[in-house]
């Protein structure tokens, strides 16, 4: 007895007890033995049906040929004069139908009813006669209810003609009503049977479902996941590039004239390239699965957070030193979730990139963000581009504005991208996140 008022048992380990943490000993040995025997019969039977029922017919054929030779059969019939082919004729008519019994239980049924008439009216009283039990019981767990009661009145009829051609030994009281019973059970137990196993067909059928839809449901998760993961190292990529393309370019045209401006162009792509380098890792390390370092520390560019709105400055400082100005307006103070708050970031950081890359030299671009205290946010960056309207590179099948639409749309919101009216020329894009709804 332990503490808690249950009792373990020392030879299984298992608690038998009543206390609050009692928990149901397993199946025993012997359990398990006859379920595997039952398993191993089961699975003989889905390999093999004939030899199932050539044995088990020849089970019920041997039975009734040892009682017709031994002579048993007089020890209960009602006319012992019979003469003997006719009670082998009959025994194995009751017998050699069972064959069909799970094929073709109702022909059975039908094939094995002259001989029960014939057996009833002659008062021979066979023991193979109660076969029909076992005929009328497949007839339910295998075909529709409506052959079933057709079957079962055929199988009641033999009995029915036995009382009147024998009202003394086969009444009413001692063979109608107690076999109409039996029968009636062995119906019952065939629906029953059949019951079960349709719910456990519907269950596994469920299961197997459920299985389809886990793979469908990995199968979306992976590929949001890759979109995901395509849009974000697009981001990283293209921004990063572009500001570098940009250092290096103002760098190789002031070399010649002024070396320290080309050297603090070199200093910022070395800057930039590792910030690309560390969201690059810390990305990629998402797509790793190698379970024999899992216990191993992650570096440190796993643990640099998603870029944030207090990352804006430094995004917008690095795209100033690639040479492009950005003039920012600020209204209002930022009361965004991380994911709204990344998006808006991500929107700014691919429009900027689009301009670096298109706008051509001299543009300009303005940057208007408008928060509200509800939590609505909406901003508006423009471009100017002197020499040509900026095309950004979107339009010619990459990811850039459907991955900003993609973004918004997570959040309800909206996003328009598009040149700007004529005589001007550029780009603009407008964002608008409505007020987040409670959780």
């Amino acid at each position: 007895m332990t503490s808690d008022g249950t009792e373990r048992d020392t030879n299984t380990g298992t608690e038998t007890g009543t206390g609050n943490t009692w928990q149901p000993a397993g199946p025993q040995p012997l359990t398990q033995y006859f379920r595997r025997l039952t398993q191993r019969a089961r699975d003989l039977d889905h390999r093999r049906p004939l030899l199932w029922d050539l044995l088990v017919t020849g089970f019920f054929v041997t039975a009734a040929l040892i009682d017709y030779t031994s002579g048993g059969w007089r020890n209960i019939t009602d006319n012992p004069t019979l003469p003997g082919w006719l009670i082998l004729t009959l025994s194995l008519g009751f017998t050699l139908p069972l064959l069909q019994r799970r094929t073709r239980p109702f022909a059975a049924l039908l094939t094995t009813l002259p001989f029960a008439l014939v057996n009833t009216w002659t008062g021979a009283s066979l023991q193979a006669g109660e076969l029909c039990l076992l005929t009328v019981f497949h007839v339910a767990l295998r075909t529709r209810h409506r052959t079933l009661l057709w079957s079962y009145a055929l199988a009641v009829l033999p009995y029915v003609v036995g009382g009147l051609r024998h009202p003394d030994e086969q009444g009413l009281d001692q063979n109608i009503v107690p076999a109409a019973t039996a029968l009636a059970l062995a119906a019952v137990a065939g629906i029953a049977v059949r019951t079960r196993r349709e719910y456990l067909a519907s269950l596994l059928e469920r299961a197997r479902q459920l299985e389809v839809e886990r793979d469908q449901q990995l199968r979306l998760a992976t590929a949001a996941e890759r979109a995901r993961i395509a849009r974000e190292m697009h981001d990283i990529i293209g921004h990063n590039l572009s500001v570098i393309t940009g250092l290096a370019d103002g760098g190789r045209y002031a070399a010649p004239k002024d070396p320290a401006r080309a050297t603090e162009a070199l200093t910022a792509i070395s800057t930039t390239s590792r910030q690309a380098l560390a969201e690059l890792r810390r990305l990629l390390d998402v797509l790793r699965d190698d379970p024999e370092d899992s216990s191993a520390p992650a570096p440190s560019a796993d643990l640099t957070p998603q870029p944030s709105l207090t990352d804006l400055d430094r995004l917008l400082t690095g795209v100033r030193s690639a040479g492009l100005p950005v003039h920012s307006t600020v209204r209002g103070a930022p009361a965004l979730s991380p994911g709204r708050q990344l998006t808006v970031y991500r929107v700014i950081q691919e429009a900027l990139t689009n301009t670096l890359k298109h706008a051509g030299p001299g543009a300009t671009s303005r940057l208007l963000i408008s928060y509200e205290a509800s939590g609505a946010v909406s901003l508006t960056l423009t471009d100017t581009a002197r020499t040509a309207p900026a095309q950004p590179a979107s339009t010619n099948g990459g990811r850039g504005i459907p991955g900003m639409r993609e973004r918004t749309a997570l959040y309800g919101g909206t996003l328009e991208a598009g040149p700007l009216p004529h005589p001007r020329r550029g780009w603009r894009v407008h964002l608008h996140l409505p007020e987040e709804s409670p959780q």
